[in-house]
């Protein structure tokens, strides 16, 4: 596979919106061929990053959130913002079992979990203007394939 092809979509935040960032994310990857694995990884995080910003960046209130994705060669790289909050502390909000909503018996492993399946993961965010997830992943079947 050569060149580079992307996509971007916008949705409400609302949770019923997370399996369809979930599917349309996984259809496009699904052109590089990933194992389960490797599918289930993306879909894992992308699952974890959209829900971080609808409970987290807009605190359950309404706004969109935006997923930019681009497959160059064999990597797929996947952007999710949202307009929300922000993140005041991000090295903080990284710490695994860190969550500002107990009350929801939330985990605070979504930052781990995105860092565990993907191969590089970067947060962007200013308070009040919203945060911007960056995630990096090389397909290696699509490798192995070309």
């Amino acid at each position: 596979m050569m060149g580079k092809t992307e996509i971007t979509f916008e949705f409400d935040s609302s949770s019923e919106n997370e399996s369809l960032a979930r599917t349309v994310v996984a259809a496009f990857l699904a052109r590089l061929d990933p194992t389960m694995e490797e599918l289930s990884d993306v879909k894992t995080a992308v699952s974890e990053a959209v829900t971080n910003a609808i409970i987290h960046g807009y605190d359950g209130e309404p706004g969109k959130i935006k997923i930019h994705s681009w497959i160059e060669e064999n990597t797929i790289w996947i952007e999710v913002s949202d307009q929300g909050v922000g993140i005041p502390d991000i090295n903080r909000a990284m710490e695994p079992l860190y969550t500002t909503r107990p009350e929801m018996e939330r985990s605070g492993m979504g930052f781990a979990f995105m860092e565990a399946f993907m191969d590089e993961l970067c947060v962007d965010s200013q308070v009040g203007q919203g945060t911007t997830i960056r995630m990096k992943k090389k397909i290696y079947s699509a490798f192995i394939l070309s």
